[in-house]
């Protein structure tokens, strides 16, 4: 015989809305409304969670300092805007891909094709856990909106046996889990549509998110002022993008900048200490590297 499937009633994430009660006979525009209105709920609860974000990136940061990793876990709807988050770091960054890693239940396949019934596993996650072979450098973010998911509190129980630093983002009121180091929770309140956690709770996770892996790439240099300085121009837009910042910081024409660029190989933030101190190539590396990659130090503050 089964056992017996726990009540999740009491969630915050499982209860009515009261806004959108007769949702389905009201007019689109006024459910368009009340949809935007609840949506507007999420940057509110991001925000209130930002004192609680931050001793995360803290340790994200002082990890990566050390060769660890970002690694988000999670399932279904949590799980995919790990894995896209994670995508996003090495265009946007430079980053290495395994420096933030995405973990769904499921696998890669879960991303296309809903595998929901992969999240009651708790084994599953330590699983992939030791094939990353997670470390005292690592960071594992689980993210759970309910707060409950199996395969997340596996993981947590995985990480912190192999010493590594845990964080719980999830969208309800819970204790900490004795296996997590920092919980974070983003107080959306109920769905519009009841349990759609893909919506409010979905928003506000990758606004955290977002929040995450951004900042921590501020702290590691990864931006100067707020230019996005440490990407390789590998595309016309990117390329136009490193341009335009070269022609703006170094005061040079778009032929210059390109022809620098050029001698860069695409990489933005070499290009600049190139031009702006008169260097080549490998001294200018050599200067990023002595300062840990930061350009404040090199080249003081942007031009305004």
């Amino acid at each position: 015989m089964n056992a017996t499937i726990p009540d999740r009633g009491r969630l915050l994430t499982e209860q009515r809305n009261t806004a959108s009660r007769q949702i389905d006979v009201m007019p689109i525009e006024q459910a368009l409304r009340i949809m935007a209105d609840e949506d507007a709920k999420a940057v509110v609860a991001v925000r209130t969670a930002s004192a609680d974000l931050a001793p995360v990136i803290e340790s994200v940061v002082a990890g990566m300092r050390r060769g660890g990793r970002l690694v988000y876990v999670g399932a279904g709807t949590s799980g995919r805007l790990g894995v896209l988050d994670a995508s996003e770091c090495p265009p946007t960054f430079f980053t290495e891909p395994r420096q933030v890693v995405g973990v769904i239940a499921g696998g890669d396949a879960a991303l296309r094709a809903s595998s929901e019934a992969m999240e009651d596993d708790p084994e599953a996650a330590a699983a992939e856990l030791n094939r990353l072979g997670i470390g005292q450098a690592d960071t594992v973010v689980g993210i759970a909106a309910g707060g409950t998911t199996p395969y997340v509190l596996g993981a947590f129980t995985r990480a912190k046996q192999c010493g590594a630093v845990t964080a719980m983002l999830c969208c309800v009121e819970r204790a900490k889990p004795a296996a997590v180091d920092h919980l974070v929770i983003l107080r959306v309140g109920p769905e519009v549509i009841t349990g759609s956690t893909r919506m409010k709770a979905g928003t506000a996770t990758k606004l955290a998110l977002n929040m995450i892996s951004t900042a921590t790439m501020v702290c590691l240099g990864k931006t100067w002022g707020n230019l996005m300085v440490d990407l390789r121009a590998t595309n016309s837009k990117l390329r136009d993008r490193a341009i335009r910042i070269l022609c703006d910081q170094c005061q040079m024409s778009r032929r210059n900048a390109e022809l620098i660029l050029d001698q860069a190989n695409g990489r933005v933030k070499l290009a600049l200490v190139m031009a702006r101190l008169d260097l080549d190539a490998v001294a200018a590396q050599r200067r990023i590297d002595e300062h840990e990659g930061r350009l404040y130090p090199l080249l003081g503050a942007p031009l305004e």
